[in-house]
Order: C-alpha cells, then sequence, then structure tokens
C-alpha cells in the first residue's frame, strides 16, 4: 500500500503498507496518489459519508453521456480544467459534471456551485447529483490552500462494509465559485481503476491555472543553510505525525551532503537513530530487486522480453491463456491487472515458502488487460525476484537462490553491507523498532510480528538497510551505472531500462519497473516509497539535477514525512512555493482526527453481548483460523502468527464488525454473517473471504 506508489498497507493506520489493507495501501500505496487523490478516499478512508442506502448501486441520472476513447481534457461548469480518463463516460446533470467508470453504479461528480460557505455549497452538490443520498458525515478536515484552490476541506462520511462503497467529498474555491468533487465509488472500481482516479483530482485546476514548474530553474547546492531548512522540516512533520524517529541522506553531484538521524530508535528509549541504523524498507526493496535482474539483462542470461515460463517452467499466473503472455518485464511493472491481494500473506505466513507462494500466484487471475492501468502486485513481485534469483542459482532453492543474487550480484558490489534479509542479524545491531498509535491515537510499540509476513515473499519488501547503504544505491542510480571509483558496475541502458513507462498513474507520473518516474513540477524525480507495519520510508533522485535522497522512518503515519520531505526537497532546491510544512501539518491533523472520527464509533472493549455470539474458532481456506478468546473485559482474535484485541462498531446498516485495535495492525474489519453456521466476512477492495465456524483447534 501505499496507493500507488509503492507500497503497501493501511486500514485505519495501516499504510500503503505494503504493503496492506485497502485504507492503509490506498493511502500509503498511492502514495504518489495520496497527493492527488483525497486522503479521505486513498487512506481507505473513504471512509467517507455514505449517503445511506440512497440508490448506492445506481448510477444518478444523467443526460448527453459521451463515452471516451482517450484521455480527454475537458471543463467543469464553470471552466475549471480536469482530465476525464479513457473508457469513462461523461455527462452533465445542472451544476454536475458527472464521470462514470465502466463498472456500474460509481461515480465521480464535478459540481460548480456559489454558496456562502463550504458547508452550503458541499449541501448544494448532494443536492444536484444525488439528492435522496443520506449517509452520515463522519469528519470534516481542513486543508491547505494548494494549486489555486482556497478554503479546501474534505468531508468524510460512514458507510457500512457490506455496501462495499467509499464515499467522500472534497471542497475548494476559487474566485467566487466553490468546486465540489464527490468520489461515490464501489470499492473494487475505485482500486482497480486508482491511477485514472488520480488523473481526475490530479488535474483538476481552477480555470486559467497553470501548476508551478521549476523546468526552467537551476538547482540550487545543498549548502548548511538549505540542509538545515531539510532538518527542520522533518523535526516539525515528526512532531506533528508522533513518530519517534527519522534518518535522512542527501548527495548532490556524487558526494554525501548529509547522513544523520533525528529522534529515537525505539519510543522512550536512550538510542539516537544515526546514518548507519537499520529500518525496514520495505517495497524499496522492489528496485533493487529490479536492479538484480537488470544485471542478469546485461549477462545475457535473460530479456526484459523472456517469457517467464522459458527460465522458470512452474510458474503459473491465473490460467494458461494469461500465463503465455507473461514475460519478465511484467512480473515487476504494476502493469499486468492483477489486483492487490495481500490477506493471503499478512494472514497466514507460518511455514510458507516461496514455492508455495508461487503456487498461490497461479490461482490470482488479472482483473485488466495488460498495460491497461496500474495495478500494484506484491506477490507477483516476490515472483519476479524469484525467478531472478533461480536464473543466477538455478540449483538453489528459490529462496536461497535469491537471496545468493541478491548478495553477490547487488549488496557485495555497491558496498552495502548492512543491508540484509536476515531479521535476527538486523535486530542484533543498531535497528529502529516499529511505532503506531494505539486506539485512543497515542503512540505506541507496533505489532511486529506481522513484519515477518514479508519474509515469503521478500523480493517485494523484506529488506532491512540504513543511511549510508542506501546512499550508496542511490549515488549508482545517479551515475547511470558507475561506481565512485569510475568503474562500470551496470550498463546504462540496461539500468535505465527499469526507469522507462510501463503504465501511467494520472497524468504527471508513470511506474517502470520497481521504480517511478514523476514529473508534476517539470523535473523528473526517479523514487519508490516502502511501507510496512511501522515503517515507512523513500528513496529519490533528480537526474538532471544529479540530486538524491533517502528517508527511513519508524512510525505510522511516517508515510506523511517521506511524502511530503519528496516536496519540500524541490522547495529548497528551487526556491518553491512553501507547501510541504502546510501540507504535512494537515495531513497529520486529518490523520489523528479521522482516527479519534473512527474511535468514537468504537465500542472498547468490544461489546460484551456481541462478543458472546461469537464462535470459538473460524476458518478459512486462504487465510487460516481465528481463535476468539476472552482476557478481562477484552476480545481477543488469534490469527497464529499475531492477535490483537478487537472493537465492535454497530454500522448504519445494521450489520455489526469486529475491527482489530492493536497499534500498527488496526483496521482490519470483521463483518458478522448471517445464517449458520456462524461466520466472519473480511474484504479487500477486491476480493472477499468468509470465515465459516470451526478450524483445527490450537497447538498445544
Amino acid at each position: 500500500m501505499k496507493l500507488l506508489e509503492g507500497s503497501v498497507w493501511r486500514p485505519s493506520v495501516l499504510a500503503v503498507r505494503l504493503e496492506f489493507p485497502r485504507k492503509a495501501i490506498m493511502t500509503r500505496l498511492l502514495t504518489l496518489a495520496a497527493a492527488v487523490v483525497p486522503l479521505t478516499c486513498l487512506a481507505g478512508g473513504c471512509s467517507t459519508t455514505t449517503h445511506g442506502s440512497a440508490s448506492a448501486n445506481s448510477a444518478p441520472a444523467a443526460g448527453a453521456a459521451e463515452h471516451l476513447t482517450r484521455d480527454t481534457p475537458k471543463s467543469t461548469t464553470e471552466g475549471n480544467a480536469f482530465i476525464a480518463p479513457a473508457d469513462w463516460t461523461v455527462s452533465s446533470q445542472g451544476p454536475a459534471t458527472i464521470l462514470q467508470p465502466p463498472e456500474s453504479g460509481s461515480a465521480i461528480a464535478l459540481v460548480d456551485v456559489r454558496a456562502p460557505g463550504a458547508d452550503s455549497a458541499v449541501a448544494a452538490a448532494w443536492r444536484a447529483y444525488k439528492p435522496d443520498a443520506t449517509w452520515p458525515l463522519k469528519v470534516v478536515n481542513q486543508k491547505p490552500d494548494k494549486d489555486g484552490w482556497t478554503d479546501r476541506a474534505a468531508y468524510t462520511y460512514q458507510t457500512s462494509p457490506n455496501e462495499k462503497r467509499d464515499v467522500g467529498v472534497d471542497v475548494q474555491r476559487a474566485g467566487g465559485v466553490w468546486t465540489i468533487a464527490i468520489y461515490d465509488m464501489g470499492q473494487a472500481a475505485g482500486e482497480k481503476r486508482l491511477a485514472q482516479v488520480a488523473l481526475i483530482y490530479g488535474e483538476l485546476l481552477p480555470k486559467g491555472y497553470t501548476r508551478e514548474s521549476f523546468a526552467s530553474r537551476k538547482a540550487h547546492r545543498l549548502d548548511e543553510a538549505r540542509v538545515a531548512e531539510l532538518g527542520a522540516f522533518v523535526e516539525r512533520a515528526m512532531q506533528g505525525t508522533k513518530v519517534p524517529g527519522v534518518a535522512v541522506g542527501l548527495l548532490q553531484d556524487g558526494k554525501v551532503v548529509f547522513a544523520g538521524g533525528f529522534g529515537a530508535r525505539e519510543l522512550d528509549g536512550n538510542e539516537k537513530v544515526d546514518a548507519g541504523t537499520l529500518f525496514m524498507v520495505a517495497s524499496n526493496t522492489k528496485a533493487m530487486t529490479t536492479l538484480m535482474l537488470a544485471k542478469l539483462v546485461d549477462q545475457g542470461k535473460l530479456t526484459w522480453e523472456t517469457p517467464v515460463t522459458s527460465v522458470l517452467p512452474s510458474f503459473r499466473l491465473g490460467s494458461a491463456a494469461t500465463t503465455e503472455q507473461v514475460k519478465i518485464k511484467h512480473l515487476i511493472c504494476a502493469c499486468t491487472g492483477l489486483p492487490r491481494q495481500d490477506y493471503e500473506w499478512l494472514f497466514q505466513f507460518d511455514g510458507v515458502t516461496p514455492d508455495s507462494v508461487l503456487a498461490t500466484l497461479a490461482t490470482m487471475q488479472p482483473t485488466s488487460g495488460f498495460g491497461e492501468m496500474f495495478q500494484y502486485s506484491n506477490p507477483l513481485a516476490g515472483a519476479a525476484g524469484f525467478v531472478g534469483g533461480h536464473v543466477a542459482y538455478p540449483t538453489l532453492e528459490l529462496g536461497a537462490a535469491y537471496d545468493s543474487a541478491m548478495q553477490r550480484m547487488v549488496f557485495d558490489p555497491l558496498g552495502m553491507a548492512g543491508t540484509t534479509f536476515d531479521y535476527a542479524a538486523a535486530l542484533r545491531g543498531d535497528h529502529a523498532m516499529p511505532h503506531a498509535p494505539d486506539v485512543d491515537g497515542n503512540a505506541a510499540p507496533a505489532v511486529m510480528e506481522l513484519n515477518y509476513s514479508i519474509i515469503p515473499v521478500r523480493p517485494a519488501g523484506a529488506a532491512w538497510s540504513n543511511i549510508h547503504d542506501m546512499l550508496a544505491y542511490v549515488a549508482m542510480e545517479l551515475a547511470e551505472g558507475a561506481l565512485p571509483d569510475g568503474s562500470r558496475y551496470i550498463s546504462r541502458d540496461v539500468l535505465l531500462a527499469r526507469r522507462a513507462p510501463q503504465v501511467p498513474i494520472g497524468k504527471t507520473a508513470t511506474y517502470g519497473m520497481g521504480l517511478m518516474v514523476d514529473t508534476t513540477y517539470g523535473v523528473s524525480v526517479v523514487h519508490h516509497g516502502g511501507d510496512m507495519v511501522g515503517f515507512h520510508s523513500d528513496m529519490m533522485w533528480l537526474p538532471g539535477q544529479g540530486v538524491g535522497a533517502v528517508v527511513l522512518t519508524n512510525g505510522d503515519p511516517g508515510w506523511i514525512v517521506r511524502d511530503q520531505f519528496r516536496r519540500k526537497l524541490l522547495e529548497v532546491l528551487f526556491d518553491g512555493r512553501h507547501e510541504a510544512d502546510d501540507a504535512a501539518a494537515a495531513r497529520a491533523k486529518t490523520f489523528y482526527e479521522q482516527l479519534a472520527a473512527d474511535r468514537k464509533l468504537l465500542t472498547v472493549p468490544a461489546d460484551a453481548n456481541e462478543a458472546a455470539k461469537l464462535a470459538a474458532r473460524y476458518h478459512n481456506d486462504a487465510l487460516g483460523d481465528i481463535a476468539v478468546s476472552r482476557e478481562g473485559d477484552s476480545t481477543l482474535f488469534d490469527f497464529g502468527e499475531w492477535r490483537t484485541e478487537v472493537a465492535s462498531r454497530t454500522n448504519p446498516d445494521g450489520s455489526v464488525s469486529f475491527v482489530t485495535t492493536a497499534p500498527g495492525v488496526s483496521g482490519f474489519e470483521f463483518v458478522v454473517g448471517s445464517g449458520s453456521p456462524r461466520s466472519l466476512i473480511v474484504r479487500d477492495a477486491q476480493h472477499e473471504y468468509v470465515f465459516k465456524e470451526g478450524g483445527a483447534a490450537p497447538a498445544s
């Protein structure tokens, strides 16, 4: 998670967390998108006010619908610019411009109104778009001015989980006109078309406005004052997000400008973060994995166009027809249409091996065509690394082959002496521990156990690294394959092929092979984010300016720190508008306000009467078992590998949910099913898993 951009997770607090539940995922994972799509929607927060059962499954009546065959510039009724995505339809309904994806029952409405204030503008927009909507409003979050818009706010509504729907409103003003963006999307369509949603929101600009660009500006030297400005930003962002520790590294023209840390490795601890402190770098592992594949291409052992089955005949994806299409590049391009399916490695990972990961991958099927749209898959990225390892060391077990290939082809040549997949070794030395808010918003140690879930899928995100090592990697990227001594590590063309666009994310960002390229502000920023429980990071470099940076954090919502650091770096380099500080403060405030709003809906400890109706054990073939127990007044769900207290919540439609609350894993929602046998239902955006009463007895 995370949703676009790279990483994983986030139900309520999880970030794209590799990367995790939708909220998390959508928020982190789309870090890229997070800057574009309303946080409420990205973070799974489209915990929007769902206008209740008001025709949630039917599209509003609209006339003169135009079906688009390509991304098309359009304007709202008052002339504000946006881009409508290919394959969507656009129609008008009074002051509302309504965009609908091919999937029925979903829409984004852009409504221009004149009103005395934001609340009245939002009310008028609902009347124009869907007047019978009744979803209860959960929280309103203020947002800083941006891109010519003022008086910005996000309205989040409460939907019932069985609606499988997210609803939210962004309101903003330019001149005397309010423009309201209503997000009213089925979760499956919203996740599948996340990049297209990012296109709509990212290019929604006031009439006649041109976004700030640094294309013609020369980058400043990162002198002492500018480095201090970046450091001060990090410290302010840490305070707002309550992240205990952050490590930062800066490069310019091949030289390390800064390498150090802020805050503590562990909450209430005395050990400070430094440039040698190991953090989980999560999905940043993907770029390093594709570097290993690039080395194999450079050696002539495969090409990016090599069919995967020609080098690993046992590989399967979905169906025979789908499998035949898969080339090496498709394993890591987020362009095959394979949706996130992370729950199957998050909930059951004890005893899972790379071979069993590949076996599970064979059961997964894309929901869109190759190259059509961005969809992020951790298991497929895992397969990329295991395939490369097998090509390099065909006689070794897949995991051992991958580990050996990464050590000998990436870590050793680049001098990344501290980087490792060995958790025990990482935890013995200078390392950070993960943190996240508890159910009441207080910083606390996070559930570290869930971070072990990525080990069987480790090419997607299990590496531990530090600032020294990550800067060595970034320096090689900036040098286009050369090492500090001038020797060539890898061919330039092969290295740069990983940055070539494979699928768009909005208008100004693309995903290559484990790397994103963002040109939103007129200069190319190559980067990738990483998110696991309590660990959020990013590495970035500006090829045209010879500048690189790395940000590692050990707490939720650390994705806010790393996301806005990218913007702050541009501001410092090019004397840009001062937006990053306000954005980081506002996003942190929004995060904790939404957490508090969610908390008001929860009963903690879980309602005793509802908890008493639960079975002692539940089983799902894909996700394993849940053991339900009581400790005092608390109700606990034990998944075997990790456990958590759960809260209860009665939803607007009368259904009852049990919601995980442990720091770092909060927000997994289990809806009580009807009928017999007793059941619990958990969903990600495009999948539903039913746990039925029963299951194996706990091991003695």
